[in-house]
């Protein structure tokens, strides 16, 4: 029995990345340098396939908030359209929320807790991020295929959007 080849990836990948202006709330020092880490991690390693599309990329990507919605406006390096995707907000609400409340224990926790204390929540905090990572993964299952490590910087993403309402 012989073996599928093995996909070629290399242009299945994301090369830029784009928050909408007026899906950003306001956030401090803390949640900017992670968008800022999440943004330059997500460029230099990711896997982003696009259903369809395999193999036309790199692509661009820019993420926002429209209605109840999460979009994903997907776009070739020259600025020409593949396919937006809008996922339900619904399924990462009680995620995000949790995931903020657990960022502030971490930061405050940093500054005057023992290093056994910080430890701790910083494992409580992966694991919700883990939790947003697969649920966004389930998500984009059958449009756009992705890797763990790309979830988890696209969640970390997500997380610094807010919705109004």
């Amino acid at each position: 029995m012989t073996k599928p080849p093995e996909q070629d990836d290399s242009a299945n990948r994301i090369v830029g990345v784009t928050l909408d202006e007026d899906s950003i709330g306001r956030s401090g020092p803390d949640i900017e340098h992670e968008r800022a880490i999440a943004i330059y991690d997500l460029i230099e390693q990711n896997l982003f396939a696009p259903e369809g599309a395999e193999g036309k990329g790199p692509f661009t990507l820019h993420i926002g908030i429209t209605g109840n919605r999460l979009m994903f406006d997907i776009r070739r390096e020259d600025g020409s359209p593949v396919v937006a995707h809008l996922l339900s907000l619904t399924p990462f609400r009680r995620i995000v929320k949790d995931y903020f409340m657990i960022c502030d224990s971490y930061y405050q926790a940093i500054r005057t807790a023992t290093p056994d204390k910080i430890e701790a929540i910083d494992m409580g905090r992966r694991g919700i991020h883990d939790e947003g990572s697969r649920t966004l993964q389930e998500r984009l299952k059958g449009k756009v295929r992705v890797d763990f490590e790309t979830s988890r910087r696209l969640f970390t993403l997500i997380t610094v959007l807010h919705w109004k309402g």
